[in-house]
């Protein structure tokens, strides 16, 4: 961590060179496989996600509504993570990832079922809460799954990847679920969000099939019967690690405060008057900010200063939102969170980065999984406290949806670049932390 700059650039160059460039780590099969099953899942995933958006909305013309999604995924998380990280440390990984995505695959021709009978909204919060329950488990073997499938020192690349195939699925994804809604309703059909639920069902199964390819299998040495000691050895580890502790307090609260992307619906409808299909674009310009740092980040060798960049990097998420907030133009509204896409995917690469490094890989599924609960939990509640407090500042004072969106949005920013200030006091460690690489 003392080695000048320059010379530690230069080293990490030509280590690059030796493994076959800045690309190198995708000649490795499985992680081919990994990273083209996770594009086809992620993108339904996203163009059912901006199809539940715009059909509650369409329904019900309230932000409280949009908040909820957010909340009835959040109890699963809390119910399942002990377990779900237990489960991915004692068993195969990768048949934990197989069963989760066919129940997901069930789950979404169950909302295809309800958004074509019109039913209840209550039906769609109830096939929420089995995805939250599916994700939960997927995701912690998913995180500890991947550093099996690459060698260590390429392992901060693989997560860069990894992070742009989601990011660059959260850009086709909600420009393809909005193009097709926008078809069937001119089409005339009465439904037009159930053959995007549908299409995810059938992307679900070809990441099925890519990952049962996959010949990396998870061995487990010694299994441990599920004791509460053995359930909370992932906060244990979190909790005696300062580092790991300090960067995921940030990214909680960050993304708890920093919630704008769940009132996207208002923005486009009320604000910025763009319908579904500006809707799709917006939903798409954070991803496409984090799809272009990518490649940045590709083209680099392992950050230097990986604690000021994590750091630096919230701060300017931050800005970008408060900017956001305020625009009434939608080219102005896009750029923004393109800048707050890029900046976030430097926290996503140092965080994720370092949580599977600092690992031992026999404790990587319930740290993974208590990492999703603090992630998952502060996404979610995110989306209900930006719906609460547009909802309090807007309809229930009998003020416009609008005006109530705005100061959810700036304060959010505001309370992302005050918590940025509070970490860096906090864990002095984090802004002096060096390079980011596997040793």
């Amino acid at each position: 961590m003392n080695d000048d700059p320059e010379v530690s650039a230069e080293k990490s160059l030509v280590k690059d060179a030796a493994a076959g460039g800045s690309y190198g780590v995708l000649r490795n099969r499985d992680l081919r496989l990994y990273l083209t099953a996770r594009l086809f899942a992620a993108t339904g995933q996203q163009m059912m996600a901006m199809a539940i958006g715009w059909e509650l909305f369409e329904r019900t013309h309230d932000a409280l509504m949009l908040g909820l999604v957010g909340l009835t995924q959040i109890v699963p998380m809390l119910a399942f993570t002990l377990p779900a990280g237990h489960i991915a440390d004692n068993y195969n990984r990768k048949k934990i990832i197989l069963l989760m995505t066919v129940f997901v695959m069930a789950t979404s021709l169950g909302l295809a079922v309800v958004s074509a009978l019109h039913a209840p909204v209550f039906w769609i919060y109830c096939c929420l809460f089995a995805l939250g329950t599916a994700r939960t488990f997927m995701w912690a073997a998913s995180a500890a799954f991947l550093p099996s499938l690459v060698e260590r020192r390429q392992l901060s690349r693989a997560v860069n990847f990894n992070a742009s195939v989601f990011q660059i699925s959260s850009i086709a994804g909600p420009v393809m679920g909005g193009a097709l809604i926008r078809f069937v309703r001119h089409g005339g059909g009465d439904a037009p969000a159930a053959p995007v639920y549908a299409l995810n069902a059938v992307a679900a199964l070809v990441c099925c099939i890519l990952v049962s390819l996959i010949r990396q299998h998870h061995v487990v040495a010694i299994k441990e019967k599920m004791t509460l000691r053995a359930l909370l050895t992932g906060f244990n580890f979190v909790f005696s690690n300062r580092i790991i502790l300090g960067i995921i307090t940030l990214d909680m609260f960050a993304v708890l405060l920093g919630g704008a992307v769940a009132l996207l619906p208002v923005y486009a409808k009320e604000i910025l008057q763009v319908g579904p299909v500006g809707l799709g674009f917006l939903e798409a310009a954070l991803p496409m900010g984090a799809v272009l740092c990518t490649f940045v980040l590709a083209h680099r060798p392992p950050l230097q200063k990986a604690g000021r960049a994590l750091l630096w990097s919230v701060v300017v998420f931050g800005l970008a939102t408060i900017v956001f907030g305020y625009s009434k133009w939608f080219w102005l509204s896009l750029l923004m969170l393109v800048v707050c896409g890029f900046a976030d995917n430097i926290s996503v690469v140092v965080r994720h980065t370092l949580v599977q490094l600092l690992t031992p890989d026999e404790k990587r599924g319930r740290v993974s999984s208590v990492n999703n609960l603090f992630v998952g939990t502060s996404n979610e509640l995110g989306g209900f406290e930006s719906g609460l407090v547009a909802h309090l500042f807007g309809k229930a004072r009998g003020l416009p949806i609008a005006t109530g969106a705005v100061v959810a949005v700036v304060s959010g920013g505001v309370g992302t670049i005050l918590v940025v200030i509070a970490v860096a006091l906090i864990w002095p460690e984090i802004r002096k932390y060096g390079r980011l690489d596997a040793h």
